[in-house]
């Protein structure tokens, strides 16, 4: 047990990103085709958050073209460069599923007045 605590310390982020169910992110994905490497961006609202320590994840989903697109993320993936939060949600919910059977205006999270 001792052996997977150190691997997964090894594997672990130093800091890991701010963010909170119902924000909109920014993840920036390392994606390699071939023997090529680039940066992309999957921009939307996190609808979950999941598990702990090394295992936990996080899921954002967006509209692309009026086709609803989720992805999971773990947040100590190395393919993970960046989560930068562009807008604050205000939810009062841990898992935000519901959006799921939601579109248009109906589908947005209200913004968290600062």
């Amino acid at each position: 047990m001792d052996a997977l605590k150190t691997i997964a310390q090894g594997c672990a982020k130093d800091k890991l990103p701010d963010f909170e169910i119902g924000d909109t992110v920014r993840v920036d994905v390392n994606i390699r085709e071939g023997d090529h490497e680039r940066i992309q961006a999957f921009e939307g609202t996190v609808i979950a958050r999941k598990g702990s320590g090394i295992s936990e994840t996080f899921t954002v989903r967006r509209l692309s073209y009026g086709v609803g697109v989720e992805r999971v993320f773990p947040i100590h993936s190395p393919n993970v460069k960046a989560v930068t939060v562009t807008r604050k949600g205000n939810v009062r919910r841990a898992k935000l599923y519901f959006l799921r059977g939601r579109v248009g205006k109906a589908a947005k999270v209200k913004e968290q007045v600062r």
